[in-house]
């Protein structure tokens, strides 16, 4: 077996795991019933799909320009992904649109109370 068909082979399994992560977090999306839940299924499979998907196609271009590029595609989804979830999920509770009975831990709302900031959508 030489090295560019084991490199292949990889990335044909990194495309088709990255492919049902993807897939898994559309199911999550339609199934989940509040939105905090529906945003753990939005970022969690498809962040590490995503990261799947980019290793395989990295792994069959073999280019330094392009997996450099691919790089940088992972490193800002990374870094915005946590920050983007997060803002949704404090902007819902300030809405109110978040369903206290399925919290287990709540440590936001008592920051979120004390602010004086508009609350957004009704």
């Amino acid at each position: 077996m030489t090295w560019t068909l084991l490199a292949d082979v990889v990335a044909a399994v990194c495309l088709a795991l990255g492919a049902f992560l993807a897939l898994v977090a559309a199911v999550g999306m339609v199934r989940f019933p509040d939105l905090l839940s529906r945003m753990h299924s939005a970022t969690k499979p498809q962040v590490l799909g995503l990261l799947l998907v980019l290793l395989g196609v990295g792994l069959r271009l073999r280019d330094l320009s392009s997996v450099s590029l691919l790089l940088l595609v992972a490193l800002f989804q990374l870094t915005t992904a946590p920050i983007a979830s997060h803002m949704v999920a404090r902007a819902s509770l300030r809405a109110g649109q978040v369903r206290p009975e399925l919290l287990i831990v709540d440590e936001l709302s008592d920051a979120v109370d004390g602010d004086e900031e508009p609350r957004g959508a009704p």
